[in-house]
């Protein structure tokens, strides 16, 4: 349970425990179980968490509010959105590019084996496919790659 400390109506100390309740109210006995309603009369309530927003990996970025502001009568953290800068943007799209790679890359290898002269299966299929994978980096999708994207393995 997170909790923050209200005075005159703004936030004073969040987060905020019931071990900070007890040292600042020393002269005060406290049930072990501290009800809501004793807690506010202190001017201590809890926080409620929003769940986070979905976003654009790619372009957005979310934040975490740092404090709780009062929300419908209840003390919420809640999130913040925002448009990734170009920068930002290509960066995530310089990281997707390098993991699709070193997919590309582990498909390839796994399927080296059917490169050998004498491997048991249909050599134009899987020559097809390798292909494929070696020309995934100039999909119009690339970086920014669906399953659907990908070639299919022969069977």
């Amino acid at each position: 349970m997170s909790l923050v400390k209200i005075t005159s109506g703004s936030v004073d100390t969040y987060p905020y425990s019931v071990g900070q309740l007890r040292r600042d109210n020393s002269n005060t006995s406290f049930p072990k179980q501290i009800p809501s309603e004793m807690l506010e009369s202190y001017g201590v309530y809890t926080v409620v968490y929003t769940d986070m927003p979905s976003i654009d990996d790619r372009t957005q970025k979310v934040e975490q509010e740092a404090t709780p502001s009062l929300v419908a009568g209840a003390w919420t953290v809640g999130w913040t959105t925002s448009s990734k800068t170009a920068e930002e943007t290509q960066a995530w799209d310089d990281s997707v590019a390098l993991s699709n790679r070193g997919q590309r890359d582990n498909l390839l290898m796994q399927s080296d084996w059917t490169q050998v002269a004498d491997a048991p299966v249909d050599a134009t299929a899987w020559a097809t496919y390798r292909q494929a994978l070696r020309d995934i980096t100039s999909h119009a999708n690339f970086p920014n790659l669906n399953e659907a994207d990908w070639p299919v393995k022969p069977a």
